[in-house]
């Protein structure tokens, strides 16, 4: 299963570009006069001069609606200290709505669209949002970010001005507040039985070449098994997404689940059809070549997770993707109990082509809508100034990943330590007590994005050792400003889906040989047919009139 952060990875550019616009508005500043009303009546329990690093307590008792993602593993409890410490902190209740996490996107749009969504709406993707900002019903919350001070810091301090403009809708204005990170996280890569490497004298692969090499040999000392089976390719639009993602990384494409049908380029100064780029078509012909030469199982692109995993654990592969959560509690914990003197490790992404880089735009996370009936109400500051001290304020960032101090966690130098009998993801599994299950804390709706010293604080050591290595790669830039009006938008949605599902289609046959690559030109004609050149003029008419606009 896909965590959070990658999910966050995967759509992050999805919404339109628009970067260059003033700094981030304050509320009066809007354009059309519906937001712009006088907020001295809309202070109800407000703090009269909130600020940065300042600790939220409504001045009198109030209560907040908000969408709650249910997590089938760790499933919400009225009972969770977290709701009730809260309460006390910040003098806000929350009414929570609960909806299963397999459904949340499609009950989140139902709501929206019949008028009931609650007030705060978290756990929206970048681009997500877009299909609501027409019909008025979130809030155009960058006019308000002025009651925000936590959020505004952040942004100015750690660079992230272009990034959330990235969030701009053709307005002008943006209609989500995104989970904001300090440094890249980097989750997914490639994972090798490193006692078998060592046993025939083979080192870890630092480069796609040498990982082609080391299949190779592990190959000939196996013949009877494919070195590297794959995963995380059932329930995802794009089979073996996270291979294809950091694949791709290495090319300088997006592919996976981070692929999005523009791509910026760069010398030629346009948008290009992604699945249609040089970039692309050399990670389809290193996949293709992999699965010819029987160094990766075929059935990698089709088969479920635990199969995956169950060749891992069985010795018939040596290698698969990987997290660090997956590789130290379940590929580690049963190889350790299966095979004896069994290690393995993950590696940082293998260089490719594009040499030592990260995708852009990664710093930007899931993040939080707005009904626009919360300005409505006669306590709207003061929900601006609680969504910007949990979410946003280092204190309530810490509180909602880690909880109370000396009741869930004590603090070891500038680190945290999980108090005895309370477990997190595994980490004592003795342990009576979890810290997601019974007390409610590093819960997804609340938890995301921070300081790098916060979001690495979970960090086991391996993860710290990759993350580490891979936070000292460059980041390639965001794409241009391209945003798309509302009538553009409407069309670019009926041709993305169609053309998206076509490169997904014919990759994975390029990649299983059951269509030859010498068919690459047709595929493109085929794409043509389907109005991708069309598609990607729309998007590069949008990016020519905002520099023309913005001259």
């Amino acid at each position: 299963m896909k965590n959070d952060g990658q999910l966050s990875r995967r759509q992050i550019l999805a919404a339109a570009g628009f970067i260059g616009l003033a700094t981030l508005t304050g509320c009066g500043s809007g354009g059309d006069g519906e937001d712009t009303k006088d907020l001295s009546k809309k202070r109800d329990g407000a703090m009269k001069n909130y600020r940065a690093g300042q600790q939220f307590k409504a001045t009198e008792p109030l209560t907040f609606t908000v969408l709650h993602n249910d997590n089938p593993v760790y499933p919400s409890k009225k009972s969770w200290l977290f709701w009730k410490e809260l309460t006390r902190r910040t003098g806000v209740t929350l009414d929570a709505t609960p909806v299963p996490l397999s459904d949340y996107e499609k009950k989140r749009s139902l709501l929206i669209g019949a008028g009931d969504a609650p007030l705060l709406i978290p756990k929206t993707y970048p681009g997500a949002e877009t299909a609501f900002v027409s019909s008025g019903a979130i809030l155009p919350v960058s006019e308000y970010t002025d009651l925000m001070p936590n959020f505004q810091e952040k942004v100015k301090r750690w660079n992230l001005q272009p990034e959330v403009d990235s969030l701009r809708q053709s307005d002008g204005r943006y209609y989500l507040l995104p989970g904001l990170h300090e440094k890249v996280r980097q989750q997914y890569s490639l994972s090798f039985r490193t006692d078998v490497l060592t046993k025939h004298g083979l080192a870890l692969p630092a480069t796609w070449d040498e990982v082609y090499t080391t299949l190779k040999a592990l190959r000939e000392e196996y013949p009877d098994r494919y070195p590297f089976t794959d995963r995380w390719s059932t329930n995802t639009p794009f089979p073996a997404g996270a291979l294809f993602q950091y694949l791709g990384q290495a090319h300088g494409v997006r592919a996976g689940w981070s692929y999005l049908n523009t791509t910026w380029d760069a010398q030629a100064e346009q948008f290009v059809f992604t699945g249609a780029t040089d970039a692309f078509r050399q990670v389809v012909e290193y996949l293709r070549k992999l699965v010819a030469e029987k160094l990766m199982d075929p059935e990698s692109f089709t088969q479920t997770d635990e199969e995956a995993v169950k060749k891992l654990l069985g010795e018939k592969s040596f290698a698969i993707s990987a997290n660090a959560q997956e590789l130290v509690q379940n590929y580690r914990y049963n190889l350790q109990r299966q095979v004896k003197g069994a290690t393995i490790e993950m590696i940082p992404v293998p260089l490719g082509p594009a040499g030592p880089v990260v995708m852009g735009g990664g710093r930007l996370e899931n993040g939080m809508m707005i009904s626009s009936k919360a300005l409505e109400r006669d306590d709207f500051v003061a929900l601006m100034q609680f969504v910007d001290w949990l979410w946003y304020s280092d204190a309530g960032q810490e509180f909602c990943k880690w909880g109370v101090e000396k009741i869930t966690f004590t603090r070891s130098g500038a680190g945290y330590r999980l108090k005895p009998g309370i477990s997190l993801m595994g980490s004592d599994p003795d342990a009576p007590k979890d810290l997601q299950k019974d007390f409610g804390f590093f819960n997804g709706v609340f938890t995301y994005g921070g300081s790098w010293a916060l979001v690495s604080s979970s960090f086991s050591p391996d993860e710290k050792k990759f993350t580490d290595a891979m936070a000292a790669r460059k980041e390639l830039p965001t794409d241009p400003p391209h945003p798309l009006r509302a009538e553009e938008q409407e069309q670019a949605t009926l041709w993305d889906t169609p053309l998206k599902d076509h490169v997904t289609q014919n990759a994975l046959r390029f990649v299983l040989g059951k269509r030859p690559l010498s068919e690459w030109d047709d595929y493109v004609k085929e794409l043509k047919a389907k109005n991708m050149d069309r598609y990607i003029e729309l998007h590069n008419q949008a990016y020519e009139r905002f520099k023309k606009e913005n001259a």
